[in-house]
């Protein structure tokens, strides 16, 4: 089992979901309770496609109570910008364009690569981490080799 770092605003976000999802469940069994009163299960459309449903609504809901089991929340009261650690903003310049890019690093649960989470445990996030301002590391993704220099580490 993987333990999921999390901000607090991270586990509430999955608490909520986890409870939404749970509160599916008698909606869906009563979906299937009126499909099955319809007859014949051999050729019930509805029937199938709330089965599908509850199977779908199982995974997830299995998926994030897992999460919310395994999940250790970051005080960000101890993270210091000496070295890039969990919920650092890091601004870096890529070596090869010296394009300037700016991320925080989360944990998988919480990454959006748009609003610049970046999920530490990318290639790019696991360069970073354990790394001071001034350092220049490597990333090894899919297209090769990116090399970055880490310009500054902010809270």
């Amino acid at each position: 089992m993987a333990i999921h770092y999390m901000t607090q605003e991270g586990l509430d976000k999955l608490k909520k979901d986890l409870a939404d999802a749970l509160a599916q469940r008698p909606v869906i069994s009563a979906q299937i309770a009126e499909a099955r009163d319809k007859g014949d299960l051999s050729e019930n459309a509805e029937y199938e496609a709330a089965r599908e449903a509850q199977g779908l609504l199982e995974l997830n809901i299995s998926k994030l109570q897992d999460l919310v089991a395994n999940a250790r929340v970051i005080d960000e009261s101890q993270i210091g910008t000496d070295k890039v650690q969990m919920l650092n903003k890091v601004k870096v310049k890529n070596l090869a364009n010296n394009q300037i890019m700016e991320f925080t690093l989360v944990g998988e649960s919480e990454a959006d690569f748009a609003s610049g989470k970046l999920a530490a445990a990318t290639p790019i996030g696991k360069a970073l981490m354990g790394h001071s301002k001034g350092d220049t590391v490597e990333a090894k993704v899919p297209s090769g080799i990116i090399r970055f220099e880490i310009l500054d580490i902010t809270l």
